[in-house]
């Protein structure tokens, strides 16, 4: 079973939110070998005040999450904060084993420059994946979602599970479930999309937390209330899927591009720019995408 944990979390404190991830957990029935799953920074919520809340890798949100595993017998991921070599602070996700030991940790391969979070946090340079009973699972987190080519190299690397934990916001919250959607069926893998609800200092956040396969169909979903949604995934269908319907083996990753621009001179600037004009210059190249 997967469990995810959608939380409203409390701003910048570290306790509470502990405190809010036992008494969900409390409620519902973990069965060992579970795969628990908890939003991004969810200890601390979206804080850009790196400097205070970062941790090292065996800090108190680690201590917590390797507590949390071993007391339910299952896995536990879940983002927080790290302190990196000198000033860098690295937006990340680790997950625990049944047995507290830390199997994957993660950093967020794109920081959110509209909001400005590569001003306080560098962004990871690799793709992490763990092994869950017999899945392959990917983890990405928040703005990671909008960048398809990363969750294909995944998916290349073998992934059947892929997870996105995240403080997504109101104001773009039909892009969420769209985009979780989209790369479930493109990858013909499960998605994990696990969000945080209630407010910030800043924001609203509606939730949304879902589970889907890989046709597409919402599996569980946890509304727009502090809750869990659980599902049981299913190994052999996703692979009776690619395997009967196997869009993967076509995938390529060398191609050429070819383009074709005419150029003429703007009569009004005297520089040349894109025209469709017989008197232009026509130039081709060639590029190698590996």
């Amino acid at each position: 079973m997967v469990h995810c944990c959608q939380l409203n979390i409390a701003w910048e404190n570290k306790p509470e939110n502990f405190r809010r991830v036992r008494s969900l957990l409390d409620k519902r029935r973990i069965f060992p070998e579970s795969l628990i799953v908890l939003p991004e920074m969810f200890a601390t919520g979206f804080s850009m005040n790196a400097l205070n809340i970062a941790e090292p890798k065996n800090g108190p949100t680690t201590s917590f999450l390797r507590q949390l595993a071993r007391n339910h017998r299952s896995y536990v991921l879940g983002g927080f904060v790290r302190q990196g070599p000198g000033r860098k602070m690295f937006n990340e996700a680790v997950c625990m084993a049944p047995s507290g030991r830390c199997i994957a940790r993660y950093a967020k391969l794109h920081p959110f420059n509209p909001g400005g979070e590569s001003k306080h946090y560098s962004a990871g340079d690799q793709i992490t994946m763990f092994r869950w009973t017999d899945l392959k699972v990917a983890v990405f987190i928040c703005y990671d979602l909008r960048f398809p080519e990363v969750f294909r190299v995944a998916v290349g690397r073998g992934a059947q599970v892929m997870v996105v934990i995240a403080n997504w916001p109101n104001r773009r919250h039909s892009h969420w479930l769209v985009l979780l959607r989209a790369r479930a069926i493109e990858n013909q893998a499960y998605m994990i999309g696990v969000n945080r609800c209630g407010r910030d200092p800043k924001l609203g956040y509606a939730g949304g937390s879902v589970v889907i396969d890989p046709h597409g169909n919402t599996v569980a979903s946890a509304g727009r209330q502090e809750s869990i949604a659980s599902a049981k995934l299913d190994p052999e269908a996703l692979r009776q899927w690619r395997s009967g319907f196997p869009v993967l083996k076509d995938m390529r990753t060398a191609f050429r591009i070819k383009t074709r621009v005419k150029l003429s001179p703007n009569p009004k600037s005297g520089n040349s720019e894109p025209s469709h004009s017989r008197r232009g210059v026509q130039l081709a190249g060639l590029a190698q995408v590996q």
